[in-house]
């Protein structure tokens, strides 16, 4: 026998919160709780990732908007990056050895600031000192011998040559062109004619004179360059030696500050020995600082440009009273914001960088604790993604700008050292980003080993409860709101089990309900009320709905004036009232929408109209065959089906999709197959198997709310009602509104297991059972069903042998 339709109870259509049950009076008297409830799966995975120090162990961090996942991973990153020690320093300095690739120095934290700050003064002092040493009376004296010594023997080398040239009898004679030599007599030199005049003799000895003096004044002269580079080899040594003793006098005191420090060895020994060959630079500084209108010492010779090869780039380095590791979250994560970028200033046309101008990323920020990244975003910047990957794999920062990979990168640029990369990642994502890259990307399993799903509830029981009200009261605190009250708080814990669509869940989703919790104390303080109350929850949640019901109050008011034609009363073959449910945005409502069947004579031909002209889904399409199954194999199951029948939402112009009409539809095609009206005064919902059996549906909520909406509007007449899957039932949480009016008789719910009960309820007949002879019982609804199919059967022979003799007949013709 079929089981009977059960008419269902106030109390089976929405499930309530007892506030004496929470034991408070308000939340004042409870103990705030700050973590999560029902989320212990994903922080458990999140500690284990935070926890672990292979650099595999990243986290990727799903689950639906709302579930305060950003929340809880900042609070556990916190709690965990204040175990970890602070990470040292990271300085960019230039390689005076490639000036294209500066060095990447690791630096205990603090001493970045100190260096970069000792260095600047470093640099001024020497602009300073440099000068004012050269301009001493020792440097003046000693550089007065060294061009003394060298002049002397110039002066005393040519006077020599001069008094051996007279002796011979040859005159050197300066020219503008250089030097000349000319044979010279009694101190004056001779002309040519008087030299033609004399013996043979006398004009050979006069010739290997000359010759004579001409070599030495050529090797002289040969022996003024190397003099003279002697003569700069020693101004240089000077130079050396004085400034030496400047740089070796400043720098002592720096490199005392930092004689621990293994990694700045080397650096200091290389920027000594710059400084000594780079004297030349700080007295040019000098003089042009003592052009200008301010006295040397205020003077910032460091930001000079052509200096900056002396800065110290602090790339990274916390603040002095940091505890524990950083936790840094990008919202912008570009290539350049990842993982650094190298800046340019423009002189002269050009354009120009150096060691200063080196930018850190969020790689560089989060070393040695962690960075929180949104996966869309990252996915959707050029390069990012790619660079995260190659920067977890290598574990250590390249900068490397887009046009670099693009090898569009302008001549002149910097090459700088990578820093090695210890720090955790987590990625903030949902499901299909996740499935995506798990399907796509074979190098995202190897990077983000651990995932942390952020469930959408949790079960409905005391302990839940009490944990939500205490959530509730620390949210107060935090954002100073008045108390709430033990029935305002089961107004917010029924309001969670609604959005949960499961009255044994509450709703995990706290963000909207934060926001409600907002407006409901916004509400009592416009009423002057100290405590947040029931009336003021049940407010703000209506008041949001009617925010968001523009649309559904537009399709009601469409179907009281008769523009979208739906009956609440009388009966109709072959049409029923189904139920549909849409969400735009934060609105999710549902309305009736009218099933027709028509039915005839056919070929077993089952016509889908919303199939046909392409506006129904795939998940339609397969609760309409199941259908034509359905009446295949329970009526005539020996007999082909002999039938033609057409199925279609009327008044639909949009796509449809789901198969949670597919009972309204069966329930049409029936009726029109039995000539037996259905009730216009009930709805029906729920999807159907090949045994009959109703399946559970989405939106259940929404669709009776939908039909009650609109028998309201054409009147209650207590006939009126909704029949669901029986197996709906835990999903129900309906407003208030129609709770009363199913307890006063005005509307009934109504849950059923099988079509047949459904038929019953809209028939008012039997459906019928199949008897031990095989057939349904007379007058049921399955029997004329049968019965109907059956005559299409005779009919479809009778006619195929008639069309069989036609032509058997002109055949003998």
């Amino acid at each position: 026998m079929t089981e009977p339709p059960t008419a269902l109870s106030p109390d089976d259509l929405r499930r309530r919160c007892d506030p004496t049950a929470l034991g408070f009076g308000t939340t004042d008297e409870l103990e705030p709780l700050e973590e999560l409830v029902g989320q212990d799966r994903a922080i458990e995975a999140i500690r284990l990732s935070t926890e672990m120090r292979h650099r595999r162990f990243n986290l990727f961090v799903h689950g639906p908007e709302g579930t305060g996942r950003y929340a809880a991973v900042a609070r556990v990153l916190a709690e965990e990056a204040a175990k970890r020690p602070v990470p040292d320093d990271w300085v960019y300095v230039h390689d005076f050895e490639a000036s294209d690739r500066p060095r990447a120095l690791r630096l205990p934290h603090g001493s970045g600031r100190k260096l970069r700050a000792g260095m600047a003064e470093l640099i001024d002092d020497l602009a300073q000192a440099i000068p004012a040493l050269f301009e001493s009376e020792e440097y003046q004296s000693r550089r007065a011998a060294i061009e003394e010594a060298f002049g002397g023997r110039n002066e005393a080398a040519f006077a020599a040559l001069g008094q051996r040239a007279r002796d011979c009898g040859v005159a050197i004679l300066r020219t503008p062109t250089g030097f000349a030599l000319a044979p010279m007599q009694d101190g004056e030199v001779q002309k040519p004619d008087m030299i033609d005049d004399l013996p043979e003799a006398e004009r050979a000895e006069i010739r290997d004179n000359v010759a004579k003096i001409q070599a030495e004044l050529s090797a002289f002269l040969e022996a003024l360059p190397r003099i003279e580079k002697e003569h700069r080899a020693a101004l240089t040594a000077l130079n050396a030696e004085m400034a030496e003793q400047v740089v070796d006098m400043n720098l002592s005191d720096l490199r005392a500050g930092f004689g621990g420090i293994s990694a700045l060895k080397g650096y200091f020994e290389a920027l000594r020995s710059d400084l000594i060959g780079n004297a030349a630079m700080f007295l040019q500084a000098g003089s042009e600082a003592g052009e200008g209108p301010f006295p040397m010492t205020s003077v910032r010779v460091h930001d000079m440009p052509r200096f900056h090869r002396y800065a110290v780039n602090l790339l990274v380095s916390a603040p002095e009273k940091s505890v524990g590791a950083p936790v840094v979250i990008e919202p912008t994560p570009t290539l350049a914001n990842l993982t650094g970028r190298i800046e340019y200033i423009q002189r002269m046309g050009a354009l120009l960088t150096d060691v200063t101008l080196i930018r850190p990323g969020a790689l560089h920020k989060a070393n040695g604790g962690y960075l929180v990244l949104d996966a869309r975003r990252v996915l959707a910047e050029p390069f990012a993604w790619e660079a995260l990957k190659r920067c977890l794999e290598s574990g250590e920062v390249r900068i490397i700008s887009a046009g670099e990979r693009l090898g569009l990168s302008a001549s002149g640029t910097l090459d700088p050292a990578p820093v090695p990369l210890d720090l955790r990642v987590v990625l903030m994502g949902d499901r299909y980003i996740l499935r995506l890259l798990d399907a796509y990307d074979p190098e995202f399993s190897q990077l983000f080993t651990v995932t942390a799903e952020f469930g959408p509830d949790m079960d409905w029981r005391i302990d839940s409860q009490q944990r939500l009200a205490r959530q509730v009261a620390a949210r107060v605190r935090q954002e100073n709101m008045r108390p709430v009250t033990a029935d305002g708080v089961a107004a917010l814990i029924e309001i969670a089990a609604r959005a949960a669509g499961d009255r044994e869940k509450l709703s995990l989703q706290l963000s909207p309900l934060w926001d409600l919790l907002r407006e409901a104390d916004h509400r009592a303080g416009q009423e002057g009320a100290k405590t947040i109350a029931r009336s003021h929850v049940e407010g703000a949640d209506a008041a949001r709905q009617r925010r968001c019901d523009s649309v559904a109050e537009r399709i009601q008011e469409m179907i009281a004036r008769g523009t979208l034609i739906i009956a609440t009363r009388g009966s109709v073959i072959g049409q029923v009232n189904g139920l549909t449910v849409a969400e735009m945005g934060a609105a999710r409502f549902g309305w009736p929408v009218r099933i027709t069947a028509r039915v005839r004579l056919g070929a077993g031909q089952f016509v889908d109209i919303e199939r046909e002209v392409k506006l129904g889904g795939p998940i339609h399409s397969k609760g309409v065959l199941i259908l034509s199954a359905y009446l295949a194999s329970h009526y005539l199951p020996a007999t082909p089906l002999s039938l033609w029948a057409s199925v279609v939402f009327e008044q639909s112009y949009g796509g449809i999709e789901g198969d949670s009409a597919s009972v309204a539809e069966l329930c049409a095609l029936l009726s029109a197959l039995a000539g037996v009206p259905l009730s216009q005064s009930l709805a029906i919902t729920g999807s159907i198997n090949q045994q009959g059996e109703i399946q559970p549906v989405g939106g259940i909520n929404e669709k009776i709310e939908g039909f009650f909406e609109t028998c309201s509007m054409q009147g209650l007449t207590g006939r009126q009602g909704v029949l669901i899957p029986k197996r709906n039932l835990d999903n129900l949480m309906l407003r208030s509104e129609v709770v009363e009016a199913v307890a006063e008789g005005r509307f009934h719910v109504y849950a059923i297991n099988h079509i047949d009960e459904a038929l019953e309820l809209m028939t008012g007949l039997p459906a019928g059972k199949r008897t031990i002879s095989g057939e349904f019982p007379a007058g049921s609804v399955n029997a004329n069903v049968e019965m109907r199919l059956l005559d299409f059967a005779e009919a479809r022979r009778y006619f195929g042998q008639t069309a069989q003799q036609g032509g058997d007949l002109q055949d003998e013709d």
